[in-house]
């Protein structure tokens, strides 16, 4: 019987202890030690100055050393650019299109080569009245839109190329003129430039300026009958890359012999080099088409911070032939 009792009392005091240990508070835990504080969040990246620029075209090696000259301040300058034109000089509409795409994205500037001088007007005063500067490049247009251009002065060019060409055919004889178009100011002006310095040779007979879009097939086709048209001609002046491929090729393909008739060119690309060095052409201008792309950016990057602009950049040109084609100071203006 005494067992039992102790047995009750030792069950209850366990009971009790249990109970004591249940209802006691949860230690209070030690505090954390504090957070280290956050590093400060790295600034967020300026987004880079937009800069389009739209060339007449991409189908000749001149275009792409243009877009080299752009990619060239677009690196110094840290803008970002794009480099389009349609597939040919003589799409107007399609050309109209990208400017009226580049307008749309609210660049920070446009850079712009007219295939037509006067149709781009109306888009050009709608990025002018949404206060985008517009710098103009190779081939102007007939408006003061433009805060600037950066081309070669084509009417002093083309009448170097004149002189030239007087001066190789003995300043007497039949000269044709074969170009790219009508209607850009490049056209326009290497034109004007070669028929006004001709008049100074009274012996001299040019004849009626030809256009093959700057299309080298349909330039061939050009020149191949003036050519067959005129048994006596002396000389042929190729006024773009696109035109005096077409009179070489003409030349070649009619098995004319060198010299016979003084060919003349303007810008460079491989085939023209090649036909230089063989003398099967006489000599030709060089622009300098990475200066045109490089100044053309850099000026739109001025713009955009209201500095003021000369209303035209003079890019430069020079004359070549088989004796300086390997100057330092001509090759470094040549491409292929």
């Amino acid at each position: 019987m005494k067992s039992s009792k102790f047995l009750f009392t030792v069950l209850s005091l366990l009971v009790l202890l249990s109970l004591l240990v249940a209802c006691a508070p949860a230690p209070t835990p030690a505090p954390a030690a504090p957070a280290a504080p956050a590093a400060p969040a790295a600034p967020a990246a300026a987004a880079k100055m937009y800069i389009p620029v739209i060339s007449k075209g991409f189908q000749h090696q001149f275009w792409q050393a243009v877009k080299a000259g752009s990619l060239k301040a677009a690196a110094q300058y840290n803008v970002d650019i794009t480099f389009e034109g349609p597939e040919t000089e003589a799409m107007v509409d399609k050309q109209m299109e990208m400017l009226q795409t580049a307008i749309d994205k609210k660049p920070a500037a446009i850079c712009f080569a007219a295939v037509d001088s006067k149709a781009a007007i109306p888009l050009l005063q709608k990025a002018k009245d949404a206060k985008i500067p517009v710098i103009g490049f190779d081939s102007g247009v007939d408006s003061d839109i433009p805060l600037s251009t950066a081309a070669t002065d084509n009417v002093a060019a083309a009448a170097l190329a004149a002189d030239k060409m007087a001066e190789l055919i003995g300043k007497k004889g039949t000269v044709a003129v074969i170009a790219h178009d009508q209607t850009s100011r490049t056209g326009i002006d290497r034109v004007k430039g070669f028929l006004d310095e001709m008049k100074k040779y009274p012996d001299i007979k040019v004849l009626d300026p030809q256009y093959g879009a700057g299309d080298q097939l349909k330039s061939t086709d050009i020149a191949k009958a003036v050519i067959a048209a005129n048994p006596d001609l002396k000389g042929y002046f190729g006024a773009n890359e696109g035109s005096i491929i077409g009179v070489i090729n003409a030349v070649t393909e009619l098995k004319i012999a060198n010299g016979k008739i003084v060919v003349i060119g303007y810008d460079s690309g491989q085939k023209q080099l090649d036909a230089i060095r063989s003398g099967l052409e006489a000599g030709a201008i060089t622009q300098d088409p990475i200066g045109i792309g490089f100044k053309c950016v850099e000026a739109a990057v001025k713009a955009t911070k209201g500095e003021t602009l000369p209303k035209f950049i003079d890019t430069g040109f020079h004359w070549f032939d088989k004796t300086n084609i390997d100057d330092p100071a001509i090759a470094a203006v040549l491409y292929k």
